[in-house]
């Protein structure tokens, strides 16, 4: 590996994010990674592109491809992430191989070839909605005892601080994200006993793979209603650009979607409703601009809400 750089997105970010354990994170970096290769006994190549943690593959001595995950210790999402993976013990998701919280490492499996599952859209996107079904099948079990991951309520936070933010009219239609809401705590209110989620299943955090043919890599770790795991893949991949010719896939994909989880295709709409307005939600509360794919697939599923 060449001599390590942070590159400006990943600087903003995690700046932004983190503040100034953040920065004081990116200034030790190089020493951190150095450290943390010389006693995983790794050989890194080039990170991959960077945006909230430093991400490189890696080899171990025993010839094993591997990859190297960092982040600011401490952090809520490092910490899910690794409770999740143990959870899954590799089935479904890449092993977690090797985990140091005290400095923000996580040694995971590498998913060979790696190929992401949004090669598939559009040519096969049936084939990729299948494959997130099968993905999240083999992913949702019961919580194990004592998981400490965080349940579905608490992304309730996100609707009623942009409400309160903006009595009237902002950055997205008041209604929207009102009803939203509304539809959020419904879904809450009948949901079935909650399973592990990964959180955050879509094209780009799937990924070909051996061991299996497709890993989940990046979870986020929730505990809940198995039908939020669809909300992500129906505004996916590239959520903040608006693509008008994957919106016909949208509904091809709910209805994919319900048989392959078992699920009603009225809560799927639900929940992609839901996901897709919470998505520009976050995007506004990033300091970014709204009216990506994900504002254009909630309005497209707004008319097909019947909960």
């Amino acid at each position: 590996m060449h001599r390590l750089t942070v590159p400006a997105v990943l600087a903003r970010n995690v700046a932004g994010a983190w503040g100034d354990a953040g920065r004081r994170w990116l200034a030790d970096l190089p020493g951190v990674v150095a450290a943390v290769a010389a006693d995983w006994r790794l050989t890194l190549a080039d990170p991959y592109d960077l945006t909230y943690h430093w991400v490189a593959p890696a080899t171990r001595a025993d010839g094993a491809p591997v990859v190297l995950k960092l982040g600011v210790p401490g952090s809520p999402q490092l910490a899910t992430e690794a409770a999740a993976l143990t959870a899954y013990g590799g089935c479904g998701a890449v092993a977690l191989l090797a985990h140091d919280p005290a400095r923000g490492a996580l040694l995971l499996e590498r998913a060979d070839p790696g190929t992401p599952l949004r090669a598939l859209v559009p040519a096969a996107d049936d084939e990729a909605t299948a494959a997130v079904a099968d993905v999240a099948r083999r992913l949702h079990r019961p919580p194990p005892p004592g998981h400490g991951l965080p349940g579905l309520a608490r992304l309730g936070r996100a609707f009623d601080g942009y409400l309160r933010s903006f009595p009237d009219d902002g950055p997205l239609p008041r209604g929207l994200v009102g009803k939203a809401a509304e539809v959020f705590a419904g879904l809450l209110a009948t949901a079935p006993a909650g399973v592990l989620l990964h959180g955050d299943l879509h094209h780009d955090n799937v990924l070909r793979a051996t061991r299996e043919r497709w890993l989940a890599i990046d979870p986020h770790g929730l505990v809940g209603d198995p039908g939020y795991e669809a909300g992500a893949l129906l505004y996916n991949p590239d959520p903040t650009r608006p693509d008008a010719r994957l919106l016909p896939l949208v509904l091809p994909r709910v209805e994919a979607l319900a048989h392959g989880l078992g699920l009603s295709a009225d809560r799927v709409v639900a929940w992609g409703f839901v996901k897709a307005v919470l998505s520009e939600v976050w995007t506004v509360e990033d300091g970014g601009a709204p009216g990506g794919q994900a504002f254009a697939v909630a309005r497209l599923l707004a008319g097909h809400l019947s909960v």
